[in-house]
C-alpha cells in the first residue's frame, strides 16, 4: 500500500507536455528562417514539427494514459488485488477492491504514478448533480463524483456535456445513478479498510 500523498497533477509533465512541443517548433522554425529560407528543408522545418505538436497535443497524452491504465489494470491482477469495480472518467482511474477495502488511482496529468492505498484514506464522499439555473433555466451539464484522499479533492465525472440538460433527462438521471453506486461501493470499501 502506498503512504504518500497524492498527487493529480505533475506540474513537469504538465509543462512538458504543453511547452516542449511549441518549443521544438519554435526552434525549428528559427533555423529555418536563419539557415534554410527556401526549399524542401525550409518545408520540413516549418510543417513537420509544427504538425507533430499539434497531432501530441490532441493524441499523445490519450496514448500515454491509456497505456499506464492498461499497465496498472496489469499489475493490479499480478499483486492479489481483486478488481471489483473499475470506473474510467475523463481525467482519472479508479479501481475498488471490495473485498480487501483498497481502491487504486491513475491520473490523465500524473500518469507515470498509480495509487494503491486503504479506502480507510477517504475523508468525505458525495455527488454533485451539477444543478444551476432557476426554474425553466434549471438544469446541468456535468454530473459527478467527489472524494477527498489525503486532503486532495478528486472529482469524477459521470457525465459532461456542452449543452445544459433538464435534470429530468436521462442522461443526467443515468450519470446521478454511477455516481451514487460508485459513492455507495466507495463507502464500503471504506468500511472494510478502517
Amino acid at each position: 500500500m502506498e503512504t504518500k500523498k497524492v498527487k493529480k497533477i505533475h506540474a513537469g509533465y504538465l509543462l512538458a507536455y504543453i511547452f516542449v512541443p511549441a518549443l521544438v517548433t519554435a526552434c525549428c522554425f528559427l533555423l529555418s528562417y536563419l539557415f534554410f529560407q527556401t526549399g524542401n528543408m525550409a518545408v520540413a522545418l516549418l510543417m513537420g514539427p509544427s504538425v507533430l505538436s499539434v497531432i501530441w497535443w490532441v493524441a499523445g497524452g490519450r496514448a500515454i494514459y491509456k497505456i499506464k491504465k492498461k499497465r496498472l489494470a496489469r499489475t493490479l491482477d499480478g499483486s492479489g488485488f481483486i478488481r471489483s469495480h473499475t470506473f474510467y472518467s475523463d481525467g482519472c482511474m479508479i479501481v475498488v477492491d471490495a473485498v480487501h477495502g483498497s481502491i487504486a488511482l491513475l491520473f490523465f496529468w500524473n500518469p507515470f504514478q498509480s495509487y494503491v492505498l486503504p479506502a480507510g484514506r477517504i475523508e468525505k464522499l458525495w455527488v454533485d448533480d451539477g444543478r444551476g439555473g432557476k426554474g425553466f433555466m434549471e438544469g446541468s451539464s456535468r454530473v459527478s463524483f467527489l472524494l477527498v484522499v489525503d486532503g486532495v479533492k478528486i472529482r469524477v465525472n459521470t457525465f459532461t456535456s456542452n449543452k445544459r440538460w433538464r435534470m429530468d433527462s436521462d442522461y443526467i438521471l443515468t450519470g446521478i445513478s454511477k455516481a451514487d453506486m460508485m459513492v455507495n461501493v466507495l463507502k464500503d470499501a471504506k468500511a472494510k479498510g478502517n
